[in-house]
């Protein structure tokens, strides 16, 4: 060992133990999204958003942080009676809880930014982007209030599309206010002990009883038991069975002259994650509903709320994963071990690599969706169906990955990963309800194949939109653009064929190809940009990373090329040239 090596040794036992990513601005952290923002987001708008990301960015990285681990140790407390002895429950939360709500629904509105104009100065409405990006980071802390957050938003935007006049009146605007002394918060109460995915089995009945729609009945599965409104679906009396038979209503948590609806929580759920945020079952006997457009037409006008949150769903874990490669980096580049920094062991750098790439591939899928929701696009053809494929891809694979990247991250720091006093075991805990919430990964596996392409063939505009995206990049090395292109009508196709075939076993597997795919070419073309800009195209790097390790076929009993040099630049804290990052893709 040399002297200088020696140097660099802990000096107490305390610097044998490596640090966190608390204390650190999430925002400023985070080159790969500043470096991406410009690419997808407007200048201007960017320009005057950025102190808000930063004012974010550091919020996230100090108190949020703080908060969150208390809140998720003081779980919310069901109380069924009040003090007088009547039988109207509520729910005790700790005040960390109370604290993360002001920052997220009143200090940056990120539940109503999108609904009116004059958000932090900006004239209009902010664009889907602006907010995602807030999502992002916030997620990165914490997860549980991004449920609730992103409720009352896409709640509102139901009640604005479907409701009536009156309907508007009584629940918008306290859904658009960021005073919490008189926000109505929201909440989705959707499934039942007869199905989950399976919404045809509800059973939750609404009688029109006197002009006046009445819940009764059971929900099993609560979301947000507190929520002021509530999105449910119930069906008509005399109804047909199945999914063509239900309605969809918006329950007040208390009636217009201020004393509590019909319905009681009977009990709060013991989650295994996201333990902030309450979650309960519920008995509806005789609750006052109001619907929402036709009662016929139910489901339609709710899965436009679901298609919402299964973005926001690739979002949370686009951020959950960023603060889990951010964790692992810190320990990696500070931990010792047999006489030097972790980082330098070459295994370890192989790990860091399996967390770095799909981290990457979320970043850029996301913020492309996001740039597509956008209201100028809302007559584009093709943005509408790239929106109606890469949504339920994004939650599909996304949402799995976030699982394998916060456990990877957990096994970096080791034995201390394992312990509530780190972060990491909380990420673990959290990461696996992305893949419940909004669809299984199969739900979402069989809407890409059976309805986003056999349905709407939306995979013909994904490929039409990819194959543009290469041709406007001359910058990208022949031979491997020639490989990302044929790699396109590859998936194209053969997602095509099992969605045509309706080979339902093959269906996450077609996803996984159009998810690859897509994320390799955004992420080529992004690299490219950015270092024709004389910036870091490490992008490229990490997309031929994705064709050749997720895209092609392994043999494991042969060692494979040697990806040094990829894997050096890949990890490394300068940034990478175009020429340098065209090199390595050539080689």
């Amino acid at each position: 060992m040399s002297h200088a090596e020696a140097l660099e040794l802990p000096q107490t036992l305390d610097d044998w133990i490596a640090p966190d990513c608390h204390g650190e601005n999430f925002f400023t952290l985070d080159k790969s999204l500043q470096s991406l923002l410009p690419l997808y987001m407007d200048g201007a708008l960017l320009d005057h958003l950025t102190p808000h990301y930063q004012r974010l960015g550091e919020i996230a990285g100090g108190r949020l942080d703080e908060l969150t681990r208390l809140a998720d140790r003081h779980e919310p407390i069901l109380h069924t009676r009040n003090p007088r002895g009547l039988d109207e429950d509520w729910i005790e939360f700790h005040p960390s809880y109370r604290e993360m709500e002001q920052i997220g629904f009143g200090d940056f509105g990120i539940h109503c930014m999108t609904h009116k104009p004059g958000m932090f100065g900006w004239p209009e409405k902010m664009p889907p982007i602006a907010k995602y990006v807030f999502q992002y980071l916030f997620t990165q802390s914490e997860f549980a209030l991004m449920c609730p957050i992103s409720v009352t938003d896409t709640s509102a935007m139901l009640i604005e599309r479907y409701g009536d006049a009156e309907t508007k009146e009584r629940f918008l605007p306290g859904m658009m206010t960021q005073d919490m002394s008189t926000i109505l918060k929201s909440a989705q109460f959707m499934t039942e002990k007869t199905g989950g995915s399976d919404v045809g089995n509800i059973e939750l009945e609404a009688r029109n009883e006197n002009g006046a729609w009445r819940l009764y009945g059971e929900k099993w599965f609560c979301s947000c038991a507190d929520g002021d409104v509530a999105l449910l679906l119930a069906r008509p009396q005399g109804a047909p069975a199945g999914s063509r038979g239900l309605g969809l209503f918006a329950l007040p948590r208390r009636l217009d002259d201020g004393t509590r609806n019909s319905y009681r929580i009977v009990r709060l759920k013991p989650k295994m994650g996201s333990k902030s945020m309450a979650s309960g079952e519920i008995i509806f006997d005789g609750a006052v509903a109001y619907p929402l457009g036709d009662v016929n037409s139910g489901l339609k006008q709710m899965m436009d709320q679901v298609n919402l949150s299964r973005l926001s769903h690739g979002v949370r874990a686009a951020g959950m994963m960023r603060r889990c490669l951010n964790e692992a980096m810190a320990v990696a580049r500070n931990r010792i071990a047999f006489g030097e920094k972790v980082i330098n062991k070459p295994l370890l750098r192989r790990q860091l690599l399996k967390l770095m790439v799909p981290t990457e591939q979320v970043l850029s899928v996301a913020l492309l969706i996001a740039q597509q929701i956008h209201p100028d696009k809302a007559s584009d053809a093709r943005a509408q169906k790239l929106l109606r494929i890469l949504t339920p891809l994004l939650k599909f694979r996304a949402c799995r990955d976030n699982i394998t990247v916060a456990t990877g991250a957990m096994e970096v720091r080791g034995g201390n990963g394992y312990i509530e006093d780190w972060i990491n075991a909380k990420l673990v805990r959290d990461a696996h309800l992305g893949v419940l919430w909004e669809g299984t990964s199969n739900i979402n596996a069989l809407d890409v194949t059976t309805r986003a392409i056999a349905k709407v063939g939306a995979h013909e505009d994904l490929r039409d939109d990819l194959a543009q995206r290469l041709k406007d990049n001359p910058a990208l090395p022949g031979q491997f653009r020639g490989e990302l292109a044929a790699t396109v009508d590859r998936a194209v196709a053969f997602a095509d064929e099992v969605a045509k075939s309706d080979n339902q076993p093959m269906a996450r597997q077609a996803a996984d190809a159009l998810y690859h795919t897509a994320s390799a070419v955004l992420m080529a073309c992004e690299g490219v940009a950015l270092g024709a800009q004389g910036g870091d195209a490490r992008r490229l790097l990490l997309s031929r990373m994705v064709i050749d390790h997720r895209l092609r076929p392994q043999d494991p009993l042969a060692l494979g090329d040697d990806t040094t040099g990829m894997t050096d630049a890949a990890l490394g804290e300068d940034p990478v040239s175009l020429q340098d990052a065209v090199a390595q893709v050539a080689g």
